[in-house]
């Protein structure tokens, strides 16, 4: 039986084979012993879960597990978004959360994301306690629990229902006014997730004219991951051509990540959507503050903030990172280019439906503008920079030999000097044109994963193709 380890994003693997009743109850069994340790007992825990298959049985499981413990648990009355559950642990003052959810991950896959009393992902040293104490009790799982109308009779659990007090914060953190005055056309596609009767219910909020795209729970996601990737998108954005719409905004299976289409029905990406929502919160904005990315997000969030004096923060992957910034007031706005963003005075957690509202605001502000528009605007302020990824599968054994390979790269790539090296998470190499390349092992899936970026799409070609020559040459 493999160890539980927890990722970038908590812990996930395969329903039925990683993840079973048996295991998800030790891990949570891991997370009352750290909350007991921490004294968060009578603060409580909220629990959530998304739509996948299972998913409520399993969120049941961890509150019959915490209830057992004698913490108090807030239940999730349906699939919440994890932003929300991250809210709602603030709101209420609670001691955690724990949500059942493997994100934007294919269908087959569950896991368990545990947030702090931050609202914001546990930190490594958190988790690291969590996992030994899951990994010691798995030769022998037997876990107590007590079954849901035990605890409710006992008060140690409540089910609770977190949209009204989560769209009133939203309210208090965007500009509806402006949006209503618009009038804007949005069609909202939450991909059979956790964001159906959340995004779309905050777009009528604002006073959009709203088409909901795929609105009932499939544990399958229609055949595919629920990743508002662009190739998950094109029915997204043939709908927003055909209904003349200003906009398309899609959220992930747990509604944390956000994806956006232009009114021609192109895909905007995730590194360029930060970069507009940057500058439109540092010219929007009273509060002062600088920007945080992690290190294989886009530099052009860099240039705008040199051009507008104002500090910058690289983190390794991982929103815990980010959302550290959030908490300490640091930044006006933290972000990473798989499509994850907060800002200040909201949680420390990446929120899809906040990112998509933004985005709704930032184009009813600048009315007859597309996002296109806008982003060639922005390359003439601060120059142009192009990004990708791409995911590359590697035995384990390739891998090794690739991060030693990397440990003492050659001092050029096509015909560029290397001008600085970077650990930060993974191995980055600066080159002497502000173009880039980034080599790191996915945290959460079987893939190392290869960022480019350059000035323009000649040299993003390249730079791609000497990037996996570099890595499948190890």
């Amino acid at each position: 039986m493999t160890r539980i380890q927890f990722g970038t994003s908590g812990w996930r693997g395969i329903i039925a084979d990683d993840v079973t009743f048996a295991r998800v109850r030790v891990v949570v069994q891991g997370i009352a012993d750290h909350i007991k340790a921490a004294g968060l007992e009578e603060r409580g825990i909220v629990v959530g879960y998304d739509t996948r298959f299972l998913a409520e049985r399993f969120a049941q499981e961890a509150a019959q597990v915490l209830a057992a413990n004698g913490i108090r648990v807030f239940l999730c009355d349906r699939d919440t978004p994890t932003p929300v559950v991250a809210y709602e642990v603030l709101r209420r003052q609670a001691g955690g959360a724990i949500t059942i959810t493997a994100s934007h991950n294919p269908p087959e896959w569950s896991g368990i994301k545990f947030s702090t009393a931050t609202g914001g992902p546990a930190l490594p040293e958190v988790t690291r306690f969590i996992e030994a104490r899951a990994n010691e009790r798995l030769t022998n799982p037997q876990v107590e629990t007590v079954e849901v109308e035990v605890a409710e009779k006992a008060g140690l659990l409540t089910m609770i229902d977190p949209l009204d007090p989560y769209l009133a914060h939203l309210r208090s953190l965007l500009n509806y006014d402006a949006i209503r005055q618009a009038g804007l056309r949005v069609v909202v596609d939450p991909l059979f997730g956790t964001g159906r009767g959340y995004l779309d219910e905050a777009c009528r909020d604002t006073g959009c004219e709203v088409e909901v795209l795929h609105d009932w729970r499939d544990p399958f996601f229609g055949g595919g991951a629920p990743d508002p990737a662009p190739k998950r998108l094109l029915e997204l954005g043939e709908r927003v051509v055909k209904r003349k719409a200003h906009l398309g905004l899609a959220t992930d299976g747990d509604a944390d990540r956000f994806g956006i289409v232009d009114s021609d029905g192109t895909v905007i990406s995730a590194n360029q959507i930060l970069a507009l929502l940057f500058k439109h919160l540092l010219t929007t904005r009273p509060v002062s503050g600088g920007v945080a990315r992690s290190v294989a997000t886009t530099h052009l969030v860099d240039a705008i903030a040199r051009k507008y004096r104002v500090p910058l923060y690289e983190t390794p992957v991982g929103f815990k990172y980010l959302g550290d910034l959030i908490m300490q007031e640091k930044v006006i706005l933290a972000g990473e280019e798989s499509a994850g963003l907060s800002i200040r005075g909201h949680v420390p957690e990446k929120d899809g439906i906040l990112a998509c509202l933004l985005v709704a605001e930032l184009v009813a502000i600048r009315r007859g503008s597309s996002l296109k528009q806008l982003l060639e605007e922005l390359y003439a302020e601060v120059g142009t920079l192009l990004s990708r990824r791409i995911d590359l599968s590697l035995k384990p054994e390739e891998q090794d030999r690739l991060l030693e390979k990397l440990e003492a790269p050659r001092p050029h790539l096509a015909g560029r000097k290397i001008k600085e090296i970077l650990r930060v998470d993974g191995t980055k190499l600066l080159l002497e044109d502000d173009s880039w390349i980034l080599i790191r092992p996915s945290g959460t899936e079987p893939v190392v994963r290869l960022y480019v970026e350059a000035k323009n799409a000649e040299d993003l070609e390249r730079l791609t193709e000497v990037g996996q020559e570099l890595v499948y040459g190890a």
